[in-house]
Formats: C-alpha cells, structure tokens, sequence
C-alpha cells in the first residue's frame, strides 16, 4: 500500500470520527512533551505528522536493537527537529511513518468504538523495514570529537561541544559496537596525560610541604577530570564495564593508572610519606598544622589501596620510636599521676587525628602501639612508685584514672589488683600488729575498710576482682595477731552497745553494728569474740546499761545469722533469763504484800542467772548488813517453795543499790554499787573510819575495797573525805562523813571506779577459750573416729581442719589425739603407728 494511499484513508476515516481524532492528538501531544524537544518540534507541523512522529518515537523506544537510534535530534532547514542520523534516506522514514501511524490510528479508532465491555484493546507497533546505518567517517569523527573533549578536560580548556551531545556520541558508538575501541581510546588517553606528569613530581628537590601541597593540588584536579570523564561516557561504563568483568571502570582505571605511574613511584611515594610524618610529628610537638592537608592525601593513599603498604607500616614505626623515648623520659620527669594525665592526654590526641584525618583500620594498631609503649613497658614501675601515694592521699580521680589506663594493657588489671592487695596487707598490718594503737584499732579498721570499698566502688569500677582481693586482705592481716582483734571488736560494740552513748541514733548505730560485722567475717577466732562479748553482755543486761533492747537484739540477730543458733544459744539464754527475772520479781513482790509478818522497807529485786548461759563469775565472800541479808532470806525461801531442787548462789559484785542520805544541804538518794552500799553504810554508826577497819568490817577484797573508797572521796561526788588528801588510799588513811556535800541533783549516781582489766584477767579469759577449743577438738576427733572407725594420722587432720571454726595447729592437735589414745576413747594400730583404730 502507498504513502498517498494511506493518507487518503486516513482522511476519510478523520472526517467521520473528528472527535476521536481530537481525543488521540491530544494523547500524543501530552505524550510528546515527555519525549523532550526533538518530539515537540515536530508536533507544530500539524496532527497528523505529530502523530506520525510520536509513533515512530514510540516504536524506536520499544526496541533499541532494530536500529532506531536518537535521543538527541537534529534541525531541518525549516526549524523542525528530527531524529540523529539526518542523512538517512527519507523515504524510509516517511514510509514507515506513514505505515505506523495509520496502523495504529485504526486500531486506535477500533479501541474507542469498542462498545462491549470484554472487548481488547490493542495497539500494533512495527519496527523498522531497513536496519538505519551509520553515516560514513562516523566513528572516526566522533572519536576525533571526543578526543578533544578529553584533552580539553584534562588541560582544563573550555569543551567546544554540549555534554548531550557528547553523551550521545558515546551512547552512539555503543550501540554500534564499538565500546571496546572507545574504552582504549580513553585508558590510552588517560595514560599518557598521567605519564606527562610524572616528571611533575620526581624532578629536582622540592620542600616537603610545598611537595604535599603541588601533589594534593594535582590529585583533586585529577579526581575532577576523572568525574568529568566518566560522566561524559557514562553510558559505556553502565554497559562495556558491567557486561565485561574484567574490564576496570572508568573510575578505578584512572586510579590504577595514576597508582602505577605516580603513588607507586618510589621517589614520589618517599616524598609523600616522609611529608606526612613530618607534619604528624609536628602536630604531636605542639605545632598547628594543615589538617585538610593531611586528610586530603590520607584518603588518596586509600582510595589508591597504597595505605596501609606506603604509610601506616612506616607511621606505626614512627610511633613507637616516639613513644619509646617519651616514655622513658617522662617517667624519670613526672610523678606518677602527672604522668598518668600525661598519658591519657596523648590518647586522647591520637584519638582525634583518627577522628580527623588518619583512616579507621589505623585505630587499633596506633593505639595499642601509644598503650603498650607509654604503659605497658613502664607498668610495675607506675604501680611502685606511685600506687602507695595516691592511695595513701586518697586521690579517687588519679586512682579512676589509673584504673581506666590499666585496663587498657595486657595484665594491667591483675597487676593493679595484686598491689592493691599487698598495699591492704601491709597497711592493715600496721595497724594490727602494733599493741601502742590498740585503743583505737578498731576505729581505725573501720574507717580504712570504709575508705577502701570507696575505691573499689568509685575507682575500680566495682571490679568483683577487687572485692574479692580486698576481703581477702582483710582476712589475712586481721588474723596475723591472734586472739587481740577479736577481743578488742568485741570490746568496741560493748561501748557503742552501753548506755549513755550519745554518739549515733538508732539508725546510725545499726550502721555501725553492720560495718562491725563485717570486721567479725574476717577473724578466725570467734570464740574468743564471743568469750568476751558474752561477758560485756552480762554487765550491760545485769547493771541496766544497754543502751537499747533493740540495738542488742539486732546484733545478736546478726552473730546467729552469720555463725548458727549455736553460737548465740548462750547469749539468747541471757535475755530468756532478764525475761523469767522479770515474771519472778513481781511474783516475789506479790508474796512479800501477802506475808503476815512485816518484812522490810527494802525493794528488793533480783537477777536470776542460769550458770551455763552466763559467764564465770568469782565467788566473793562479804559481810552483809541485816538490813539487806533479811530480805536475802526470804527470797531463798519464796524462790526454793516454787522450784525445789535448785540452789541459788548470791554474787555481790553485781549488785546496786539506792540509798537515802541526809547532808546539811538536805537529804538525796545516791546509786551505788553493792560495794559503796555497804562501806556507806558503816558510817551510820560512826562519823570516823580507818581504812584497815572498814576492810574488816565489810570483807570486801583489798584492791576492790581501795577502789570502792577512791570513788566515794575521791571522785566528782565526794561523799566522803580522806585524811590525808590525796588520789590513792594507803592502809592508814582516815575516812570522814562529809555532812557539807552540796550537788544540785536530788538523786546522783555515784560511779564505781573501773579497774583496768589486767593482764591476768585476759589471759584467764583467753585461757578459757582455749578450754572450750580443747573440749571441741576432743569432740570432733570422737565424732570423726566413731563414723569412720580407723583411719590414718594426715586424714585425720585434715578432717579436723574442715570441720573446726577456729585456727588450730597440727601439734595442738596431735596432743588432743595423744589425751584421747591415754583416756582410751581410741588406740594405734598394731601393724601401722600412723593409723588409728575407734575404741567403742
């Protein structure tokens, strides 16, 4: 069918349907604006050819491979812009056009006359009936143009044509096959303008920032001409590239080529690194150097896959020279917390050129490089020279940072942990061992724990390796002294314990009591704590002055819960006694309202002590007024009615009473001890007593008497007056009734004066407690042989040591076992002496 054929029907075919026809222009117009300019020009001829266009545009776009090249068109002699290739034979396209276009408008006009809903639209688009072929001298042409586009880059000239068109050139060339030829033109091209260069850099001597500075010059344009290039054969790197894997980019091509030619120039390569160290080392001196610099040729060693081969090798290098030597220098210059700060300043710096210039991988090797040499290499003599200091001084921030630092190195935790350990160990030694600072030993325990479990918890991060070390160094020198901590902790809690400590309130003494209890987990000797805790404990209970029910019951709570129910049985049996005492004396009081016979005017009230619970007492024989040994008597008798069998022991040394004295100055009631009572109440009969006469009148043992007396005449409340004056009583002093006693109280405790325990005293308490280990050991030896029935002599021992609470040696034990074979509880073998056999 002709052109003119076409056309013709085409008309027709117009002229019944004007609006349809209306409707699709409209559609290709809107269409058209989308194809760019070349499509829009071509649509101000009229509908028809517009139509006729966007057709062939439509057809050429479905199918690159047919031949219809042209994104960017050219111009006719009238203005009208028409597809690349101008020179085509134009009757071809017109052909094709006018075949296209009427195709398509029938079944455009079919699609719009459909009437049934289920009817298809469709739309038919032909390719081209001859294959369009390049002009002729086109490749050579366009190379030619493309050429001076890329020499004008790379000279940085102005480029004589529109990128379009040079993008289109190249995607021309593609789609002709002849991408491969482009892509060596322009490696070869790229080449040889680096290989002009090179001279650039390798010529004559140069200063070295100058050279940093011609070299980053040169770089960032050369980055700039790749950009530009690649940007211009974009489309041969989206296509060539990709569909040949061994084929660089066009990017990673000009790399290659300017690492071969120029980074890995061993001269240039010198030149650039010993450039870069020279300003690293002058900012690490304190000068200000250009960072943008250093940032700007660090990325390019990176970008060229050069870094770590050409630089970081030779920087960690210069590193650890420079540190090496720092280091050794500071140390003899600094002390150990200047040089700690020191350190952590350096880090911080080399943190930030990481942060500003130097590649990440570098991290880890710079800064375990900075580390090992400014700390490791100098770590026990950081820790000798200076940990004793900063803990003596308690200097929390340069400990914090001490532990931050060491933590950091190899070993430096433990290393820091074990001298930790020893400096508790020695300190703590100190203040044990020395029997000058024993008055304040347990005060002094106290507030050295407290200070180190504030480094452990602010400074060591709450490290579970240091808690642990430092309990453990408590525990070792706390023991090294036997028996006295023990002794003298047990001592401490009686005075907070007693009344009339106005110290701490309730709330802080149960603070107290609970670091007190952390003292008592490290001693091996409980026993002994308890020997002379139990007897401080009957004092307070038996003369009224614990200071609180509650305080003593919550460390009683706390001894049970740390050491068993049989550790504190005894002490609870003390506070059942206060309590049965209590019921007993008002049943004693309701006896004594429903006797008959008057019984006295004396408030009797009495403690009654089981012997077991309560600790041994001395038997003191004194001679009691009738006053007092009337009401004794009557309680033997209400107390014996009530539980025959037993037998009450009176103790005297214990006792208080209240009397009424009558002064010039008016009568008052004095609290004394049992003791004052008695040597007071001589004075009833006479106004004059001798020291050697009130000693038989009463029987009250020599230096108790001596004591007694001291605290009546000599004390703040001197109810009596000693002829001659002075602080001691000899055996010939006379004592007076002072009648002139003045005291503005009505009612005024006189004070006993306590007698310093003796060393005696102590060694008879300690003896005890060795006692009560003996009868343990026997014990345990008894209950260990009947279960196991022979066993030899080390297993023995070792069973012992599992199973006894406090420190015992082999040869103590050996003389338990020595007792046990004489009394026959067990014998030696025949056949083996080192072997025991249970006697049953």
């Amino acid at each position: 069918m002709s052109a003119s054929k076409k056309y013709k029907s085409e008309t027709a075919t117009e002229t019944l349907h004007q609006q349809d026809t209306e409707n699709i222009n409209n559609c290709f117009r809107k269409t058209a604006d989308l194809f760019g300019p070349s499509t829009s020009a071509a649509a101000a001829s009229g509908g028809r050819i517009a139509l006729g266009q966007n057709m062939q545009r439509s057809g050429s776009n479905s199918n690159i491979n047919s031949g219809n090249i042209g994104a960017v068109g050219g111009a006719t002699a009238n203005g009208e812009r028409r597809a690349n290739f101008s020179m085509l034979d134009s009757t071809h396209i017109n052909d094709h056009r006018s075949s296209t276009t009427t195709s398509a408008y029938f079944n455009k006009m079919g699609a719009n006359n459909a009437s049934k809903p289920g009817d298809v639209k469709k739309i038919v688009i032909k390719n081209f009936k001859v294959k369009p072929t390049l002009p002729e001298n086109y490749s050579e042409s366009t190379c030619q143009k493309l050429e001076e586009a890329v020499v004008a880059i790379q000279l940085s000239r102005p480029i004589k044509y529109s990128l379009e068109e040079l993008y289109q050139a190249v995607e021309n060339m593609c789609s002709h096959k002849m991408d491969a030829q482009l892509y060596t033109k322009l490696k070869d091209l790229t080449e040889a303008h680096v290989k002009r260069n090179v001279e650039t850099f390798t010529g004559g001597s140069m200063d070295k920032l100058v050279f940093l500075k011609k070299i980053n010059d040169w770089w960032l344009s050369y980055c700039q001409q790749m950009i530009m290039m690649r940007s211009i054969f974009l489309y041969l790197d989206r296509t060539y590239v990709l569909q040949n894997p061994t084929v660089q980019s066009i990017w990673d091509m000009g790399l290659d080529l300017f690492r071969t030619h120029i980074a890995l120039n061993s001269l240039v390569q010198k030149r650039t690194v010993e450039g870069l160290l020279m300003l690293i080392e002058k900012e690490r001196n304190g000068d200000a150097v250009d960072r943008g610099l250093l940032k700007s040729l660090i990325r390019m060693l990176c970008d060229l896959q050069i870094y770590i081969s050409a630089f970081e090798e030779k920087f960690l290098v210069a590193t650890r020279q420079l540190y090496q030597a720092e280091g050794q220098r500071k140390m003899q210059e600094l002390d150990v917390p200047e040089y700690l700060q020191h350190v952590d300043k350096r880090l911080a710096e080399e943190n930030e050129r990481l942060l500003h210039y130097l590649d990440s991988s570098t991290k880890h090797p710079l800064i375990y490089t900075v580390e090992k040499e400014l700390l490791a290499e100098h770590l026990t003599q950081i820790l000798q020279k200076g940990l004793d200091t900063l803990m003596e001084e308690h200097r929390l921030t340069d400990l914090s940072l001490l532990y931050s630092l060491l933590s950091r190195v190899k070993n430096g935790t433990a290393e820091l942990c074990g001298n930790f350990n020893g400096y508790i160990k020695k300190k703590g030694r100190t203040i044990v061992i020395d029997p000058e600072k024993d008055k304040n030993m347990v005060q002094d325990l106290l507030d050295f724990k407290d200070k180190m479990d504030i480094v452990v918890r602010t400074c060591f991060d709450r490290n579970e390796k240091f808690t642990n070390s430092l309990r453990e160094a408590f525990e070792f020198f706390i023991n090294q002294r036997a028996n006295k901590p023990a002794e003298l902790i047990a001592k401490y809690v009686d005075m907070k314990l007693r009344a009339g400590n106005k110290e701490a309130t309730e709330e802080e003494l149960e603070q107290i009591l609970d670091k007190i209890m952390v003292l008592f987990r490290f001693i091996h000797g409980k026993d002994v704590f308890e020997a002379f805790y139990k007897k401080d404990l009957s004092k307070r209970l038996l003369v009224g002055k614990s200071a609180s029910v509650d305080a003593e019951k919550s460390m009683l709570s706390k001894l049970k819960q740390e050491c068993g129910g049989g550790f504190t049985s005894k002490l609870e049996g003390m506070f059942k006694d206060m309590e049965l005492s209590r019921d007993i004396n008002i049943s004693f009081k309701q006896y004594v309202a429903n006797m008959e016979c008057e019984f006295t005017n004396i408030d009797l009230t009495v403690s009654i002590l089981t012997m077991g619970y309560w600790p041994t007492y001395p038997l003191t024989e004194v001679n009691m007024p009738h006053q007092l040994v009337n009401p004794q008597l009557v309680f033997n008798k209400f107390y014996l009615a009530k539980h025959s069998g037993r037998k009450l022991q009176w103790q005297p040394t214990l006792g208080n009473c209240v009397l009424k004295a009558r002064f010039d100055g008016g009568p008052k009631e004095l609290m004394v001890s049992l003791f004052q009572a008695l040597v007071l109440l001589l004075f009833n009969d006479r106004d004059i007593l001798s020291f050697e006469e009130i000693l038989a009148a009463t029987n009250i043992e020599n230096g108790e008497l001596r004591r007694t007396l001291q605290s009546l005449a000599c004390g703040r409340a001197r109810v009596l007056t000693k002829e001659p004056k002075g602080r001691e009583v000899e055996d010939k002093d006379q004592f007076h009734y002072n009648n002139e006693f003045t005291n503005k109280l009505f009612r005024i405790k006189i004070n006993q004066i306590q007698m310093k325990e003796t060393t005696e005293e102590q060694k008879a308490t300690e003896e005890r407690v060795f006692q009560d280990r003996q009868y343990q050991i026997d014990a345990a030896i008894v209950r260990i042989m009947k279960m196991r029935k022979t066993l030899s002599h080390n297993l023995l021992i070792t069973e012992l040591f599992n199973q006894l609470t406090f420190p015992v040696k082999p040869a103590d034990l050996k003389k338990r076992i020595e007792s046990l074979i004489d009394r026959d509880y067990m014998e030696r073998d025949k056949d083996n002496q080192n072997q025991y056999n249970y006697v049953a």
